[in-house]
Formats: C-alpha cells, structure tokens, sequence
C-alpha cells in the first residue's frame, strides 16, 4: 500500500467504496496519483416535490423548481465527491492526489456523460471543516482543473440545465464513454450497472444490515436493556490538551506593497470581495506580458464567469448579514505560459452613476490551502468608477519563477469602459 502497488491499491480502495451510496470505482495508479471514476445518481431520481407548509401553516408539497432540484443535486454530487476522496486517502496512505471523474445520466439525452472532473490532493482534502451543508460545494473550489457542468448564469444564478462536459481534451475519460456499454440490459459490465455492479461484490463482513436507529421501542424492551447500565464518571480532561490549529492572522497590505506567494497558494487562492453602502461587481483580467488580454475570453465577469479552462472563476455573489460578498477562484498553477499577470478589479454599477466613494467596509481577502491570507481596503475615491485592488504576477527571484501579490487601489473615473480598454477588452 506504501509503495502505491496499483492492483493492491485498487483493490483496497474498491473494498471500501463497496458499500457506499456512490458508486466509485478505482481505475489506475500514476506514482501517487489515484484515479477514480464516480457514479453519481441521476437528477431524475430525486423528487419533484418536497413537504412544506401553507401560508396558514397547513402542511402540504411543494413542487420544486427545475433550479432547487438542480442545487439539491449538485450539493448531493459535491457530498459524494468529497466522501470518496476522504475515504481513499484514509485507505491508501501514500496517495497524494486523486483524479476523480463524475458521470450520471444526462436528462435531456438519457445518456451517460461526464458532469465533474478534477484533481484533489490530500492536504486540500483535509483541511478546513466539512460541518454544513454548503460545505459540500467547497469541492469547486479545492480543486485543481475542476469542471463542472452546473455553473452560474448571466444573470449570477445557477445553471438549471445539466449538459456533458466536453472530454475530448483528457482523452482516457472521451476513451471510456466511447467504448462504453451504456444499456442497463447488456450481458457485458457497463458503466450504467456500475452502481450494482459494485455492490454486488460487497464483502461478507459488510453483508449484515445496519440496525435500525429510528425504530420506535416499547418501553418494557427500553427498561429491560437499560436497567442493568450505571452512569460512567465523565473521563478527567487532559493536563496538557493538545492546542487545536488555527488560521494565521491575514496580512495587511498596503497601496503598492507587494510579496511573494508560497507555493502553495499557486494550487488554490480564494478571494473575497466585501463591501456595504452600494453595489459594485468583481472582474478578473488574465493578461500577458504587455498588461492586454491575448482575447476577449481572458475577460472574467458576471456575464462570463470562468476563464482559463475553470482555473479563473467567479463564484457568485452573496449576502452575509450588512456586507455584500463576491467571491472568486484562482489556480495560477493551471494558468497557461502566456498569463503573465491576473488583476483583480472592481467596477460600480454602470446604473447608479456613484463612484467607489460611495462603498463603505470595502475589503479584498484573499487565502490559500495552509491558511496563510491576505486583506487589502481600497480606498475610497470619489473621482472613479472602477478600479483595479491588487494583481498577481509571475516574477523571477534568482533564477526561480514565482507568483507575486500587489495591492494596487488604481481607479478609471470612466467606470468599466476605461477599465476593460485599459487591459486590451474590446468595449462596443
């Protein structure tokens, strides 16, 4: 298992998928690379209505609309991933990343197509919590060259269409669609019965059914196992408990201040943009080495938010209590050779006529995997409507490339029309 054998590793890994509610199933080893194929469940099998309550406080069932069905799905397949990729590094300990492909059944098409695919590795993987619910979607974002074929529309909600990725770039995945048995009444084994097909291999040890948590006992079956228990003293609390880790506090950067990235923070950075007192939107511009983009599709925004293959991504727009927050991702190790600088920047909206005066609370966090992050407070100028608030950059630092950070706070009284010019965008 150490050495990363790939029959024992798969082996040992498609033992314990076994019994799980996705069907995954470990397919190949490539150093301490795992790569796993994921089975998740169809979006029509989930209901089309769900209990609630009238405005008099009468239950009923509410249709779900085709968006909810769509977001309940995604944070069910974002679940699953996540419990795959914890299981198979819990069971093979020298595996440092996974490749993880997701199919299911498409409905328009009732075919099978690939929905996600990604690399994860295992310090991602591990750190920080999976408690709540939406940490499920955090699987967006953890990973490298992550595709997925729910995104965020135009008008910044989620896509309630479910549409196959397009594979013909990762040969191995368009190779197993291609040479596929999709019907669930073939002879042959097909990635349609990959679900039952794994189950039915389940070892004996994992044959016995699970007891019934939820069963209603009668009292005189309660008291009779209950009768001969006497509470346990509480176990003393250690002298010396082990201090739980913490995040480091955020860096404070000032205008022009600029740093060097580790290099784990090239894997993944998450940014976040808050601000109160009017609206203002984030943009992203991947430029080359003379500052202009090379095409109109390295210009990232609400209306195209993803660049780069996904390695560029915004991810939406959210309240959270007084303060608006928009987030966005970014894997500088995925970008291409020419992306030579990516500027983060902000514009308010077109509608208002306000300046970025009118913000109040404005603040860029951004962090990375190791807990390391890095907050920058724009200033408050009334004279522009937009402006750029920090810009990573590739820089060379004997004779080693590595990515910089610099907080910027330049602004364009002319709003995201001098903005998008400045960095090459055709504006009509």
């Amino acid at each position: 298992m150490v050495a990363n054998d790939e029959e024992t590793v798969c082996e040992a890994v498609n033992y314990a998928f076994s019994d799980n509610a996705p069907a995954g199933c470990a397919v190949g080893v490539d150093g301490a690379v795992l790569s796993v194929v994921m089975r998740q469940q169809d979006i029509d099998s989930l209901p089309a209505q769900m209990p609630g309550l009238t405005p008099s406080g009468r239950p009923t069932l509410k249709t779900l609309s085709k968006r909810d069905r769509t977001m309940w799905w995604l944070t069910t397949m974002g679940s699953n991933i996540v419990a795959t990729l914890k299981e198979a590094f819990a069971v093979a300990p020298g595996i440092t990343a996974i490749d993880l492909a997701v199919l299911t059944r498409l409905p328009d098409a009732q075919r099978l197509g690939f929905v996600a695919y990604g690399r994860w590795t295992r310090q991602a993987t591990e750190a920080g919590p999976w408690r709540e619910t939406t940490d499920a979607l955090r699987f967006l974002d953890i990973g490298q060259d992550v595709a997925c074929s729910v995104t965020t529309t135009a008008s910044k909600n989620l896509s309630s269409a479910i549409k196959p990725l397009d594979t013909r770039r990762l040969p191995g995945l368009q190779s197993l669609l291609d040479h596929a048995q999709d019907d669930t009444g073939s002879d042959e084994a097909t990635l349609a019965d990959l679900d039952g097909d794994l189950r039915a291999n389940v070892p004996a040890t994992h044959a016995a059914p699970l007891p019934d948590r939820y069963r209603i006992r009668p009292f005189a079956e309660w008291k009779t196992q209950t009768a001969h228990l006497t509470p346990s003293p509480a176990p003393a609390a250690p002298t010396h408990a082990p201090a739980l880790p913490s995040r480091s506090p955020a860096t404070v950067l000032t205008p022009g201040q600029n740093l060097v990235l580790p290099e784990e923070a090239w894997q993944g950075l998450l940014i976040a943009f808050s601000f109160a007192g009017a609206d203002a939107d984030l943009t992203l511009f991947l430029t080359g080495t003379g500052g202009q983009v090379t095409c109109d599709e390295d210009f990232v925004f609400y209306n195209q938010p993803t660049a780069a293959q996904g390695a560029a991504r915004l991810l939406g727009k959210q309240s959270d209590g007084p303060h608006t927050v928009e987030r966005a991702a970014l894997h500088l190790a995925a970008l291409p050779a020419h992306i030579q600088r990516v500027t983060i920047a902000i514009n308010m909206d077109v509608d208002t006529g306000l300046t970025c005066s009118a913000l109040t609370h404005a603040s860029l966090y951004t962090d990375c995997v190791t807990g390391a992050a890095w907050t920058f407070q724009p200033p408050a100028d009334p004279d522009v409507r937009a402006m750029s608030v920090a810009e990573f950059y590739r820089h060379t630092t004997n004779g080693q490339q590595v990515w910089k950070l610099r907080a910027t706070g330049q602004g364009w009284a002319d709003g995201l029309d001098g903005l998008a010019r400045a960095h090459g965008v055709n504006v009509t």
